[in-house]
C-alpha cells in the first residue's frame, strides 16, 4: 500500500512543481511498484495524473495565477489528441509506448539541461 502513496506522491509533487511530467515519474512507478500488467500502466497512469490535474488547477486558481486564457487555444487540439490516443494507443505496443515515453524523457532532459 505505501508503495503505492510514494508513486502518487511523486507524481503529484512532480506535477505540481512542474505543472506538468507526473506521468514520466508515475509510468514508470507503477510499473516497478505496481501489480498492473503492461497494458495497464498508461491508463493507469492517465487515471491518477486526472485528479492531480484538477487539484492543481484549483490551487493555482485559488492563487489567482491561473492563465486561462493562455491556454484555452489549445484547448482544442490537446482534446483531440487525447481522443485519438485514447483509440489509437492500445493498438501501439507497450515495448514501443514505452520506449517512445523514454525519449520524449531524455529529449526534455537534454532540452531542459541546454537551456541558458
Amino acid at each position: 500500500m505505501w508503495n503505492y502513496i510514494l508513486a502518487g506522491g511523486c507524481a503529484g509533487v512532480i506535477a505540481g512543481l512542474f505543472g506538468a511530467g507526473g506521468g514520466l515519474v508515475l509510468v514508470p512507478l507503477l510499473r516497478r511498484c505496481g501489480d498492473l500488467a503492461s497494458d495497464s500502466v498508461f491508463p493507469a497512469s492517465v487515471a491518477t495524473i486526472l485528479p492531480i490535474c484538477m487539484v492543481t488547477i484549483l490551487v493555482t486558481a485559488g492563487q489567482g495565477k491561473l492563465p486561462v486564457k493562455e491556454a484555452l487555444p489549445y484547448l482544442v487540439g490537446s482534446g483531440a489528441g487525447g481522443i485519438l490516443a485514447g483509440f489509437f494507443g492500445k493498438k501501439i505496443p507497450v515495448l514501443w509506448l514505452h520506449r517512445i515515453l523514454g525519449l520524449f524523457i531524455l529529449w526534455g532532459g537534454i532540452r531542459n539541461l541546454c537551456r541558458a
